[in-house]
């Protein structure tokens, strides 16, 4: 286990789309607020569309660091935000996903799409091989992981997945308990070829 720290920046993973759920665009101001309360620097996908945009202009309006990191190819479709901290634009998705972990400390999932879930996976799959030592949050709100969560126990039980490795993501329904597990629980250092 190595020893944790608070992070300094989190990058939010989230839709494109609101949902048609309201809790789910509560739940982003919630994150861009509690995020700059904090101090705690907010990366993300750089739009102004969806959940994205939510939580983009919450940490904003609360007087937070916002960096977005968007592709060349989606800054029209994804209504690139005009009024964040800094904006990066990237050549692709690859480049994004990078440069969006390069710039962060912790993970936090909210609710999303396929584009979300690949980000959070990828994420997982760099801790997994010690590529970083970030904690990934899942934000479940209004019981929106329910399934992917019982799929994690179930890929435990199944001996696919390694109970320790599990450990590398937490989650939760409120955003303030998640920051409070993100800066407080020690790394697991169980990589998936060590055998153990």
């Amino acid at each position: 286990m190595s020893e944790p720290k608070p992070p300094r920046r989190v990058v939010v993973y989230c839709g494109a789309n609101v949902g048609n759920n309201p809790a789910f665009a509560q739940a982003a101001k919630d994150v861009g607020t509690e995020l700059a309360r904090r101090k705690i620097g907010l990366v993300y996908g750089g739009g102004g569309v969806g959940l994205m945009g939510v939580v983009a202009d919450a940490a904003l309006a609360a007087g937070g660091e916002v960096i977005g990191v968007i592709p060349e190819a989606l800054k029209a479709l994804e209504v690139s935000h005009s009024k964040l901290t800094e904006l990066h634009v990237v050549p692709d998705m690859h480049s994004r996903k990078a440069m969006m972990l390069a710039l962060s400390d912790a993970v936090i999932a909210m609710p999303g799409g396929f584009g979300t879930l690949d980000e959070l996976f990828e994420a997982l799959t760099w801790s997994q091989l010690d590529y970083h030592r970030m904690m990934c949050g899942l934000l479940n709100v209004a019981g929106y992981y329910d399934h992917l969560i019982a799929w994690i126990e179930h890929s435990v039980a199944t001996g696919l997945l390694k109970r320790e490795n599990e450990g590398l993501i937490v989650h939760g329904n409120e955003i303030g308990a998640m920051l409070d597990t993100l800066s407080t629980r020690p790394f697991p250092l169980a990589q998936k070829w060590m055998g153990r």
